[in-house]
């Protein structure tokens, strides 16, 4: 007996343990992940249209696994393949006994009795060959898979791997392959031909066995109006619809975009902050304008588009649609190109929120000559004196030299590191005075983040009590999930003061824009831009970049390979790209004036520097650190005679006979181009004969100039080229007398200019106008 109940007790453990084992291997048989296949990459807008696809590693066109099945296909491919689906536990036994009892009839297969489970677990097992042992592998899995899932996980499973014909796989692939549309947005038309496919993927593909697919796709039309599903005129306007003959292309809106995300985010679905009406806008706009560039061999150009507020990239342009001989696939915006003029803007703030300049303050604009450095404005003329303001309105060159000079170098390229210009990183001493007109490279990326940043600081000063973010300089994000961190908030500024950037703005805003937008100012729908251009040495670089309140857009126009094109600049070719996109852009708003960093004082109206006791001023508002700088430097208090013919002193005139006067007085050469540009410039009255004291200068050297060595070159002929001597003089008409080493040469008149042969070693040039007034200039000749 008791051995009896221990063969009882020893075969229940047995069969408890069977029994447990069972469990066990039924609990954990099912994997975890069913499918591993590669999938595409995907890019959407932030409003979840798509931008474009890579195909997956594998050669298919396989979507990540969808949120959720549409409501239309859902009844199509549910009353298609598994009308019970919502039902049964994972196997349907009547469907399977049916499908049985046909193919034992017909001798071969004509029927599957599989339900939408169960053909999910076939798709993960590579469809393995169909046995009955197999369909048991099946059963068990799909109740395990059953009892993991809900019902909408595996219905959202199937139809992400299902097979829909040549290399598609999956309902989203298959929507855009076959309808170029997303799978919410088919007809139930649409809907039914895609629900049909996966049954027979390879006999019913799209374009060939057109008719077998329409009788199908309308047998299950027919189905779904039984069902009352749909009615009676959904009906009979779905089976109307045509077939697709060919797979359709994927939209490409953005594909540098999409390379540039496939680096990180590879297969995955990336939702973008892209808006799609943007995109599409800039889009018509690069395609409009590259068929003109084209006619002047330009071939390539970038747009993007950047928001201010949201530190989002709202439109995002690598490059245009050309050939492959033409770099087709760079991605421009992010490739580091000569920067042109476009860093100005930069020194001026820079040199504002320093106190080292005011907005009119008068700068030389003369033939200047540094060292071995020779900057020349683009138009090749000299203004004499130009206010800062309007030196950067109009892209001086020469102005620009000069400020980054007297700013300093070092200084300067500091405040460029603060600024995130990556590619600018070889020291100040590398790129020396050129860095201010493109002897730098930066990408557009990084200069439209640069001009972003720059108008967030000025917003959120408004916004947040005069305060500033400590975090606000920072790159704009492709992401949705991206939130920009703003760091917390302080009086104290990151790189300019708010003053600085608005007075900053308000220069570039009065660039002249291009003749199609010159009367900008008289249109109601206009709006404000700060914009600034460049073009870079030979033409082979034309930028743009505008800043409103709300957006930045930046185009870059030129050659992948470097290779410049005459007339190419960055009013031409890129400007106008830039505007057609702010038009058609919303509106924005013009940045409110931050108050709390500005001060109202006198500024003279001649100089543009802070107004002393003797110049006649007006009150305007300065950025406050303007305070710092100079009085009025030009202005000065003279004395004439009664018939203001000269300048007198108590040496030679009674003081009673004096009139005490104030003049605006430039430096000879700054005079000499100041005057030919305002007739109204009046020189000093010369010195009274017979008075003491010092005679103002009336001649200057304009070539060569700043230099104490010059290197002469040989011509075709053997000989030493001649070098050339130009003066300015106060009075344009004075007759002047040239002298090489006290041995005369050659009087001029009205173009006081004279080409000089001069041997090795030093030489001393003297010129001496009729009143005697006379200047020199000793040089070592190599």
């Amino acid at each position: 007996m008791l051995r009896r109940i221990k063969c009882y007790l020893y075969r229940n453990k047995v069969k408890a343990i069977i029994l447990l084992l069972m469990v066990f291997g039924y609990a954990f048989c099912l994997p975890k992940q069913l499918f591993d296949s590669p999938t595409s990459t995907i890019l959407e807008s932030r409003d979840g249209a798509l931008l474009g696809a890579l195909i997956a590693d594998d050669g298919q066109w396989r979507f990540p696994k969808l949120d959720s099945v549409p409501n239309k296909f859902k009844h199509c491919i549910t009353q298609f393949e598994d009308a019970y689906f919502y039902k049964h536990p994972g196997f349907n036994p009547a469907s399977m006994f049916k499908a049985f009892k046909a193919n034992m009839k017909a001798g071969k297969v004509v029927r599957g009795g599989s339900t939408i489970t169960q053909q999910v677990i076939r798709l993960s097992r590579k469809n393995q060959s169909r046995s009955y042992f197999e369909k048991v592998i099946e059963i068990i899995l799909a109740t395990r898979l059953e009892l993991r899932d809900s019902k909408e996980e595996i219905l959202n499973t199937y139809v992400s791997n299902a097979p829909y014909g040549g290399n598609v796989v999956g309902l989203e692939a298959a929507s855009w392959r076959y309808f170029k549309t997303a799978p919410d947005k088919l007809s139930w038309g649409q809907s039914a031909l895609l629900a049909v496919l996966p049954n027979a993927p390879s006999l019913l593909y799209p374009g060939k066995n057109s008719q077998q697919l329409i009788d199908k796709r309308n047998v299950l039309l027919k189905k779904l109006y039984d069902s009352e599903i749909i009615d009676q005129t959904t009906y009979e306007l779905a089976i109307e619809e045509g077939v697709p003959t060919k797979p359709q292309k994927l939209p490409q809106l953005a594909p540098h975009l999409l390379q540039k995300i496939a680096k990180t985010e590879k297969g995955k679905r990336v939702k973008s902050t892209i808006n799609t009406h943007f995109q599409e806008l800039a889009l018509q706009t690069v395609n409009r304008h590259h068929k003109q560039q084209i006619q002047n061999g330009v071939h390539n150009m970038a747009v993007l588009i950047l928001d201010v507020k949201t530190k989002k990239v709202l439109s995002y342009i690598g490059n245009t649609n050309t050939k492959k001989q033409h770099q087709k696939d760079v991605d421009i915006i992010l490739a580091p190109r000569s920067t042109g003029s476009v860093l100005k803007p930069f020194l001026y703030m820079a040199m504002l929120d320093a106190g080292e300049l005011l907005p009119e303050t008068l700068l030389a604009d003369v033939p200047t000559t540094i060292g071995n450095y020779k900057p020349e404005n683009f138009s090749q003329k000299f203004l004499g004196a130009v206010s800062a303001k309007e030196a950067l309105a109009r892209s001086l060159n020469i102005p620009a030299v000069r400020m980054l000079q007297d700013f300093g170098l070092t200084r300067f390229y500091d405040i460029l590191q603060k600024l995130n210009l990556s590619h600018i990183n070889k020291g100040a001493d590398h790129y020396g005075l050129s860095v201010i007109l493109g002897g730098s490279e930066a990408s557009l990326w990084d200069i439209c983040n640069a001009y972003s940043n720059l108008a967030g600081t000025l917003n959120h000063f408004n916004e947040n009590s005069s305060q500033y973010y400590t975090k606000e300089f920072q790159k704009a994000d492709f992401s949705n999930a991206f939130q920009a961190n703003l760091g917390k908030l302080n009086f104290d500024d990151n790189i300019f003061k708010a003053g600085s950037i608005y007075f900053g703005f308000e220069a570039m805003k009065e660039l002249n824009r291009p003749s199609a937008d010159n009367a900008w100012r008289y249109f109601e729908s206009a709006q404000e831009i700060a914009w600034k251009t460049g073009t870079s040495f030979g033409n082979r670089d034309a930028w743009s970049v505008g800043v409103t309140s709300n957006y930045v857009v930046g185009v870059w126009v030129g050659n992948a390979d470097g290779e410049g094109r005459p007339g190419m600049t960055g009013v031409s070719a890129a400007a106008p790209v830039m505007f057609d996109i702010f038009d058609a852009l919303p509106k924005s708003e013009w940045f409110l004036s931050p108050l709390d960093d500005l001060v109202e004082t006198k500024i003279c109206d001649k100089s543009g520097q802070l107004a002393s006791d003797i110049c006649p001023f007006t009150l305007k508002q300065i950025p406050a650190k303007g305070l710092d700088t100079d009085l009025c430097t030009y202005h000065k208090l003279v004395y004439l005679n009664k018939s203001r013919t000269h300048r007198v002193n108590a040496s030679c005139e009674r003081v009673d006979d004096m009139v005490k006067t104030s003049q605006f007085v430039l430096p000879p050469l700054m005079a000499w181009y100041y005057q030919s540009n305002n007739a109204e410039y009046k020189y000093l009255p010369p010195l009274k004969t017979g008075c003491e004291g010092e005679a103002t200068p009336v001649m200057a050297f304009t070539e060569p100039l700043n230099t104490n060595t010059i290197i002469v070159p040989k011509g075709i002929s053997g000989e030493r080229n001649k070098i050339v001597f130009k003066i300015a003089h106060t009075n344009p008409q004075a007759k002047v007398y040239w002298y090489l080493d006290d041995r005369f040469l050659k009087a001029t008149q009205n173009f006081n200019e004279l080409a000089i042969r001069l041997t090795s070693g030093y030489h001393t040039v003297t010129v001496l106008d009729e009143k005697g007034h006379s200047i020199s200039k000793r040089i070592n000749v190599k």
